[in-house]
């Protein structure tokens, strides 16, 4: 339910893929990869948000790391009520669909 949730507030934004992978659940835009599901748990979801920088002014993520050698941050973002996508979460999913490659 968590899962279906979640995908239904990104593509309110607008089209996006939905692409399983070896380990991974990938979410696309027409451009490029904006969020990971890197896990599905019994009560929570758990997402990843690449971007270019680092957010941590913020409520919602419980990890921000910088990938090694790379210009991108990812912000780790995990679920475990429908409410949990509130308005600040709906910024940065908009943020990462609108983000340029």
């Amino acid at each position: 339910m968590l899962f279906n949730y979640f995908i239904t507030h990104f593509n309110n934004l607008g089209d996006i893929i939905v692409e399983p992978t070896k380990t991974m659940i990938g979410i696309s835009n027409s451009n490029k990869r904006i969020a990971w599901i890197t896990q599905l748990g019994k009560n929570f979801v758990h997402v990843v948000f690449p971007f270019k920088q680092e957010y941590p002014d913020n409520l919602c993520f419980q990890k921000i790391a910088q990938v090694p050698d790379q210009n991108q941050f990812n912000h780790h973002f995990r679920m475990y009520f429908p409410d949990d996508i509130n308005e600040e979460v709906l910024s940065y999913m908009a943020m990462a669909y609108a983000e340029e490659k």
